[in-house]
């Protein structure tokens, strides 16, 4: 198979439930900077993949349609948080099959207040094996299910490394300050570790308050992923290619402790796969967007992503090797924590992010020298897609 290419990126600001356009709206104004980033028509466009998991089945036509009317394949894309960097996913595998030359992934999500939750209550949930095995494997107390998953794992965390709980506190308060950079962020003013631990209020004990974990959020983004050839063909100067990609979901051991639960297994995989395939490790990586969806998510996923060692988070983080002037900056958007959640969104807006930076065009938040990215993505269920991008 041959390498893809993003020869487009696109993204809306995202914004709070209530306060945003139609997804309908929103979807189309990203799909339509995407493809003039790309300097091609939307007729070159041979399949697009709609990422969104809160909608009627083909929300994504519906969303399509504003663009244009073409007649070509829309296939919709739901899998939990990944579901954004799934649609990339099976748009790169038809561009590198060479059953397509050009692909659009976009990815919309209209949310609403409060906690995530299901829309089927007379039917079996897909999440009941996990809840059963966190009972199993913890004394977790009750909680909405991602709160109560990826609180617990913080706790386990802290116990199984003796670290303090500060650790998640530290994230919050250094992944605001890339905000403060973003205008494309919600979040933006800056944080204290005083404001993350002591002030605001705590939503899973001991330790997890509200300030490390992202809000629900509306907006929508979009990627225009194509081939060397079409590239060359349409005069596409956008050099970043996807050097590697791997998505993973559960393994037989994944619910065997509340820190893989969260899909740390998952995560470690998906990641040792795309340094096989690419030849490349975390020391060639210079700009990291990962799933902070809680920052309990982020420290666990540094080891799993091998930017640290196994317990080594808490001197990763007060090292600031995790930030400007350290080995990686990570979140410069300033992540799903600041940036926003909308779900179907949050892997096309990772990708942008990146992008941006490959390209030298991410303004005052710019990662100097980076010629190599990393995108993470986790939907509890389970799948986790990691993404390398490379300069070309």
């Amino acid at each position: 198979m041959s390498t893809a290419r993003i020869a487009g990126v696109g993204m809306v600001k995202f914004a709070k439930p209530g306060q945003s356009e139609p997804y309908r709206v929103m979807a189309s104004k990203a799909i339509k900077q995407a493809i003039q980033d790309a300097g091609i028509d939307y007729a070159h466009v041979q399949q697009a993949y709609a990422s969104y998991i809160y909608g009627d089945s083909t929300c994504g036509q519906h969303a399509l349609y504003d663009v244009g009317m073409t007649g070509i394949p829309v296939i919709n894309v739901n899998n939990n948080c990944s579901s954004g960097s799934t649609a990339i996913f099976l748009a790169r595998q038809a561009v590198a099959s060479g059953a397509i030359d050009c692909a659009l992934a976009f990815g919309f999500e209209e949310m609403q207040k409060g906690a995530l939750g299901s829309a089927w209550d007379d039917r079996e949930s897909p999440f009941g094996p996990m809840t059963q095995a966190l009972t199993d494997v913890s004394d977790a107390p009750e909680a909405p299910l991602a709160l109560r998953m990826f609180g617990q794992a913080g706790t386990a965390y802290i116990e199984k490394y003796n670290v303090n709980p500060n650790i998640f506190g530290k994230v919050s308060v250094k992944t605001r300050s890339h905000a403060v950079r973003n205008p494309y962020s919600l979040f933006d003013a800056p944080l204290s570790l005083e404001d993350v631990m002591e002030h605001a209020p705590i939503i899973f004990p001991p330790h997890l308050t509200r300030l490390m974990a992202c809000a629900p959020t509306c907006g929508a983004a979009a990627a225009i992923i194509c081939s060397e050839a079409f590239a060359l063909k349409h005069g596409i100067k956008a050099g970043v290619e996807i050097v590697a990609q791997s998505m993973v979901t559960d393994l037989a051991d994944s619910w065997t402790d509340s820190i893989n639960l969260i899909g740390a297994k998952m995560t470690q995989k998906a990641a040792n796969e795309v340094y096989e395939q690419s030849g490349l490790g975390p020391e060639d990586i210079q700009v990291v967007e990962l799933h902070d969806c809680f920052t309990t998510n982020e420290v666990i996923s540094y080891e799993a992503l091998g930017l640290c060692g196994e317990g080594e988070a808490e001197k990763f983080i007060d090292d600031k090797q995790n930030t400007y002037g350290g080995k990686f900056v990570v979140n410069p958007s300033g992540g799903l924590m600041s940036k926003g959640h909308p779900i179907g969104a949050t892997g096309l807006a990772q990708c942008a992010e990146l992008v941006w930076h490959l390209r030298g065009q991410a303004g005052d938040r710019q990662v100097q020298g980076a010629n190599v990215a990393m995108q993470h993505n986790l939907g509890l269920g389970g799948a986790a897609v990691v993404t390398l991008y490379r300069n070309v």
